[in-house]
């Protein structure tokens, strides 16, 4: 199948209705019924303000977070238009991708 991975890029600190953001993307995901999404939490990074953020032993807010998910286009459309919708500003990218199960 041919699709796109769309990938969000935030800290643990942002949030969106009260909630973490990266848990409020995943949980979006899901009830929008799309094919899975992962949530990879990283030691380091930095952004466009070259900034760098890291996971600290007592501070976790700081710690990069990415959610992945392999969509197809149509899904991919519809939710990047939800989270539009909803006011959410993230950081994404958007790849074309072929994807499948090797079980299929």
């Amino acid at each position: 199948m041919h699709g796109y991975q769309l990938t969000f890029f935030m800290q643990q600190n942002r949030r969106h209705g009260g909630r973490v953001l990266a848990d409020w993307l995943l949980q979006e995901a899901r009830r929008m019924e799309l094919g899975g999404a992962t949530l990879i939490a990283a030691a380091e990074g930095f952004g466009q303000h070259r900034t760098m953020h890291a996971a600290h032993f007592i501070e976790l807010g700081d710690q990069p977070l990415e959610v992945t998910m392999a969509v197809s286009s149509e899904d991919a459309e519809r939710f990047l238009k939800h989270l539009k919708e909803e006011g959410v500003d993230v950081f994404f990218s958007k790849a074309a991708i072929e994807f499948g199960s090797t079980c299929e």
